[in-house]
């Protein structure tokens, strides 16, 4: 089953007998914090971390937390295939905007008592059906995972509930593609094609409802993963270019420059004046 729910204290003495420091998620993950503080580092981006306040991450995003020993929540993890977004027509990850949103804000402010109060209740009740061996447990956990998600939607002033129509589905399924092919497919055309659409009404759909046109979320997310590789595996410019599949490195250079608005090895050093922060 792909879900996972447990004990924040858990999750970290976890992390350290495996002695990683940045961890790449190949899921979903929903991390509340209850008490302590410290950093929480998503990708290139550094956030102080608050008790009451629950942090998002995608698949292929990057984190790395330093914290307080008195830090302590609750972590759940679940794929995209467990949640079944399709289920009922509506999808609470991508219409929502808990993690597909531009700017990116990966986090929400839990506010009230009474609220803090309900959604731990929820968490307490998956982390006991999780750890029994119950008949349709995975059915039980689903359907707390998605009342827990709308509980949370409802704290984000800013999140918008809508309801999928075929323009929304289309730019899901690009999303998901996009997130599968961008080292091999970096032109609108590779996925229009795939798509059964035109490249220019790909661009403008993907642009009505996520503000960017496809272009641009395929330019952004190659060189997200750049970004990545440079930051966390101290990855040469060469290997990263061959990495995303191009094969002229001053290509890469230019591309890289045009999209990002500094150069790599501008880039690089920035990394390094962080480490050493």
């Amino acid at each position: 089953m792909s879900f996972e729910v447990s004990n924040l204290s858990d999750f970290l003495r976890e992390r350290a007998a495996q002695q990683v420091n940045a961890y790449r998620h190949d899921c979903f993950m929903v991390l509340w914090v209850r008490q302590g503080s410290g950093v929480y580092q998503i990708d290139m981006n550094r956030y102080e971390i608050k008790a009451d306040t629950v942090y998002f991450l995608a698949p292929g995003q990057i984190d790395v937390l330093q914290a307080s020993e008195d830090l302590d929540g609750y972590v759940i993890s679940f794929s995209n295939e467990f949640l079944n977004l399709y289920e009922n027509n509506f999808d609470l990850l991508f219409n929502t905007g808990l993690y597909y949103t531009l700017p990116y804000s990966p986090f929400i402010k839990v506010q009230g008592e009474d609220m803090v109060a309900e959604l731990e209740h929820m968490v307490l009740k998956m982390i006991k059906e999780y750890r029994g061996g119950h008949r349709l447990r995975a059915e039980v956990l689903r359907g707390n995972l998605k009342l827990f998600l709308i509980y949370l939607i409802r704290q984000d002033e800013n999140a918008a509930y809508s309801y999928p129509t075929k323009k929304f589905e289309l730019v899901k399924r690009f999303l998901q593609l996009l997130e599968k092919d961008f080292a091999t497919k970096k032109l609108v055309t590779d996925y229009a094609d795939e798509l059964a659409v035109t490249p220019s009404y790909l661009n403008i759909i993907v642009k009505k409802v996520s503000g960017f046109p496809a272009s641009f979320h395929i330019q952004q997310r190659i060189i997200m993963e750049a970004k990545r590789q440079a930051f966390y595996a101290d990855m040469t410019m060469k290997e990263i270019a061959y990495d995303l599949g191009f094969d002229d490195i001053a290509h890469f250079s230019k591309y890289f420059k045009n999209v990002a608005g500094t150069s790599f090895t501008d880039f690089k050093k920035e990394v390094q004046t962080h480490l050493c922060l």
